[in-house]
């Protein structure tokens, strides 16, 4: 995941489908992305280029000029996401385990690039985009990762895997269906409100997404009232902020302007960002945030309308 300025502005080329999705399996709508920079990282939105090394030339949709946002497919590129856990018992520990193939090959992935100390970062979302989890696998030396999980409600979620192959020119992210077997009641995607609280803490956002435009957003964070100056650096930066749409979980990976040691970024209490939101809707942000030693996440919704038009976002927060 390499540390970028901004996320880069989408453009809708297949109407994207907005209400809460529940289930396994169920299909989602595909938005076109406009080219990215090379070092900029936004969830792997922009057109992908042909990958260094092995595989270059066997990169699909080679011909297309613009490419599905990350999340939404489970192959792209060259490169599958195999999950071999597909269903879990809610409320329950267990193990998550799957597999990056090489297609065509298929052999499983076993070098990767390290993107803010990590080779791969795992995402878990809900449908109805109320629960959330950012793991951190083990992979096993024949390519296989694992990572324990317990998801507290029943339902259909997405994994998303999120990872750079060794000698690649750009990163991945691929998503597949979790099924959490359980009682399932639907919930409905929260509301919008500008604070959001968690484990004492009080995180508040500032700013407004705009559709088809960028924009600045920052979160400020609060403890008992006072602002938080001496935010610890997690995984490199002093925030990240994912962004998942709803309807289609579109995937948005970001991350802060600045960061600790460039002389410019303070640790607090604000965390900036300039994000594009790619259409009118509704999304989810989810901002992790490290603290007195502990990893934390504030929840958000964001409504977007028109281009210019006012933004929201809502408390519902969870930890780690």
């Amino acid at each position: 995941m390499n540390t970028g300025l901004k996320i880069t502005a989408f453009t809708a080329a297949v109407a994207a489908t907005f209400g809460t999705a529940y289930g396994v399996g169920q299909g989602v709508d595909p938005v076109t992305a406009e080219k990215k920079p090379a070092s900029e990282h936004g969830g792997h939105t922009g057109e992908k280029e042909k990958p260094a090394g092995e595989g270059a030339g066997e990169e699909a949709g080679a011909g297309h000029a613009e490419a599905v946002p990350g999340g939404l497919q489970i192959s792209e590129g060259g490169y599958a996401l195999d999950l071999q856990t597909p269903r879990i018992e809610a409320e329950q520990r267990e193990e998550l385990r799957f597999r990056v193939v090489k297609e065509g090959r298929g052999k499983n992935v076993t070098a990767y690039e390290r993107e803010h100390g990590k080779e791969l970062h795992l995402i878990v979302a809900s449908r109805d985009l109320t629960t959330y989890r950012h793991l951190h696998p083990t992979r096993a030396s024949d390519g296989t990762w694992s990572t324990p999980v317990e998801l507290p409600e029943a339902g259909g979620y997405r994994v998303f895997a999120d990872f750079k192959p060794a000698g690649a020119k750009e990163g991945l992210t691929l998503g597949a269906d979790l099924a959490v077997a359980g009682r399932y009641v639907p919930k409905a995607l929260p509301g919008a409100e500008a604070r959001a609280s968690v484990d004492g803490y009080e995180v508040s956002l500032q700013g407004e997404l705009k559709p088809g435009k960028a924009a600045d957003v920052t979160l400020n964070v609060e403890k008992n009232g006072r602002p938080v100056t001496d935010l610890q650096p997690y995984l490199g930066s002093y925030g990240h902020l994912v962004a998942l749409r709803a309807g289609d979980l579109a995937y948005l990976h970001v991350h802060p302007t600045g960061g600790p040691g460039d002389g410019r970024t303070k640790p607090g209490p604000g965390v900036s960002f300039a994000a594009t939101a790619p259409s009118g809707g509704a999304y989810r942000l989810f901002l992790d945030f490290k603290h007195e030693g502990v990893v934390r996440t504030a929840a958000f919704t964001v409504r977007t309308g028109s281009a210019g038009g006012p933004t929201e976002s809502q408390p519902p927060a969870h930890t780690h």
